[in-house]
């Protein structure tokens, strides 16, 4: 039983990705959280009505998500189903190549947590207003929300390096110091230090990093239309009033979008210096096309196979039969035509065909590790592959016959044939042998006494790839970090603060607010919470609303508040946005 709610949608999940889903706490947002996405997304509307793609108001109501309250997933997910999406919470960053499988399955990965007041503005960790706000409203578009199923199935693919995971456990790792208020600075230097190492010494980018990077310059951050006056798509900058606006002045350099941003590294932590634009979402599409065809899930050989054993990570090669090998790949051998002449897994693998895993051949059969070699055979002109019924006869390739099979890279492989397995063409993929003795000039590869061995049909490599080629076969794959989101813990103080909020929000919500109330309210923030800003601002939105004569007492105690540099801006819109109001209702 799932510990979350299944749908149309999320019933499609692999088992595996389960372990990544938590509970949405809702009842953890306090009312100053439920404030701070209230004025996030006034702002945010009324400013990004004007400045973003034309999907993103229409996806809004298409997503269920309302200005006034944080949403809940099981409501987003009763609206989301009707354009075939669904949406899931977990626990901050998540694996890159995890976070692109949900996509992949159609489905939204949206941190659970909410951003502070004091980083209203902008958060250098995942949160609702990035997720919910930011990405949900935009796949309303049919157009976009294929771009980012394609993405999710594509960059699921990509091979990583062995840095990046631990690059990915540093950049989880610091955006959640920097959003808990009770971190300390040494504790935020040191994680901000420990980024900045690995950046510097992250060799050449990995398939991952670079699809990452096109996830970030498009999905996050992308702008849409032309480059001299774009709109806004991307989530990272819907869901920041400071960035949202920011990021169309002249100071940010505005580039036409191609596959050069696969190189164009980024900094979570900072605003971006420059931004791509796309002209249109379908031009999204071409660009990941030419990507994937660059990558070793298209292109396969011997640099895809070694990409694999460079990331130490589960991974899949697949033959030019079909044959599919998944495995932790652990060793290569070149011929010297710079081709795949044998390869080596270590631990579990499984064989597999059309992403299906072969009868007797799971990693129960193969426990220990794998090896076959690649190639044609030397002196024979059809390959093994290409042999009809009639030819592997005339060639002693048959049942109970010994062969010595000679291939052209020098690997020599020699046994008693017991069995072959074909696909459903009648393609041969395995030729089972024992007594064999696999060598390699003077290395002996593979012994008798070691049981049976299943050699692998197929003259070249053609597609490797991150993952298994049948999620079934390696069960729980994937681990969740062991870094925790910090649960932030309030004081008596915050909490009376709080209390406040959340009478002022019930009072607006019932229309009943007077100048008693308000002033009551009023009276405790100036005693005991003179430095909160947010809530004097919705005091003065109830007054004006009302017509109340309070308005310019706390009107004046906002511009006190003013001179205080940090939060000057966040006063002003404020203001500007209730006079707004106030005009159009008149």
């Amino acid at each position: 039983m799932a510990h979350f709610e299944l749908n149309e949608v999320t019933s499609k999940l692999p088992k595996h990705l389960h372990k990544f889903v938590v509970r949405q706490p809702y009842e953890e947002y306090t009312p100053q959280n439920q404030a701070v996405w209230r004025y996030v997304m006034r702002m945010n509307v009324d400013y990004l009505s004007k400045v973003a793609h034309g999907s993103y108001v229409d996806g809004l109501a298409a997503t269920g998500i309302t200005v006034d309250d944080i949403p809940r997933m099981a409501g987003m997910n009763r609206i989301l189903k009707d354009i075939g999406w669904a949406a899931v919470s977990v626990d901050g960053f998540i694996p890159p190549n995890a976070f692109m499988e949900f996509q992949a399955y159609n489905v939204l990965v949206i941190a659970s947590d909410m951003r502070t007041i004091d980083h209203i503005e902008y958060t250098p960790a995942p949160d609702i207003i990035h997720e919910a706000a930011g990405h949900a409203p935009i796949i309303a578009n049919p157009e976009y929300a294929e771009y980012l199923r394609r993405f999710g199935e594509i960059g699921s693919k990509a091979i990583s390096s062995s840095e990046d995971y631990e690059m990915y456990e540093a950049i989880r790792l610091l955006s959640i110091l920097k959003e808990d208020p009770n971190s300390s600075e040494e504790e935020v230097e040191a994680a901000q230090k420990q980024v900045e190492d690995l950046q510097n010494n992250m060799g050449e980018l990995s398939e991952m990093a670079k699809i990452r990077n096109l996830h970030w310059w498009t999905v996050e951050y992308g702008l849409v239309g032309d480059v001299d006056n774009p709109k806004i798509y991307g989530a990272g900058l819907l869901s920041s009033i400071g960035e949202s606006k920011a990021c169309l002045q002249s100071s940010v350099k505005k580039i036409p979008y191609s596959m050069e941003a696969a190189t164009q590294n980024f900094d979570i932590t900072t605003q971006q210096p420059q931004l791509f634009v796309t002209p249109n979402f379908a031009y999204l599409s071409q660009v990941l096309e030419e990507f994937a065809n660059t990558m070793a899930l298209r292109t396969g050989g011997l640099e895809g196979v070694k990409k694999l054993i460079d990331s130490k990570g589960l991974g899949t090669i697949e033959l030019s039969t079909g044959i599919q090998i998944s495995g932790n790949f652990s060793d290569v051998i070149e011929d010297q035509k710079g081709r795949v002449a044998y390869l080596q897994t270590k631990g579990p693998t499984a064989l597999a065909n059309r992403d299906k895993e072969l009868i007797s051949h799971g990693t129960l059969n193969h426990p220990d590790g794998y090896g076959s070699p690649i190639g044609e055979l030397r002196g024979i002109n059809l390959p093994i592959e290409d042999m009809a019924p009639r030819d592997l006869d005339a060639y002693g390739i048959y049942e109970g016959k010994t062969k010595r099979f000679e291939f052209e890279s020098g690997v020599v492989v020699e046994g008693k044939i017991i069995t072959g397995t074909r696909d459903l063409r009648g393609k041969i993929l395995i030729i089972t042998l024992e007594d064999c003795t696999v060598t390699y000039g003077d290395k002996v590869l593979f012994k008798p006494e070691w049981g049976i061995y299943d050699m692998a049909i197929g003259k070249k490599v053609v597609s490797a790839y991150a993952g298994p080629a049948d999620i079934q076969s390696f069960g729980d794959v994937g681990k969740v970090s062991e870094t925790k989101t910090h649960k932030i813990k309030y004081s008596d103080r915050e909490r009376a603060l709080y209390k406040l909020y959340d009478q002022v929000r019930k009072v607006r919500e019932e229309k009943s607010a007077d100048t008693q109330f308000i002033s009551t309210v009023f009276g405790k923030l100036k005693a005991e919470f003179h430095t909160d800003w947010l809530l004097p601002l919705e005091l003065y939105e109830l007054a004006v609303t009302n017509e109340l004569d309070i308005q310019d007492e706390l009107l004046s105690h906002l511009n006190d508040l003013q001179k205080k540099e940090s939060i000057k801006k966040l006063i002003e819109n404020g203001l500007e946005l209730i006079k707004k109001d106030r005009l159009e209702n008149v």
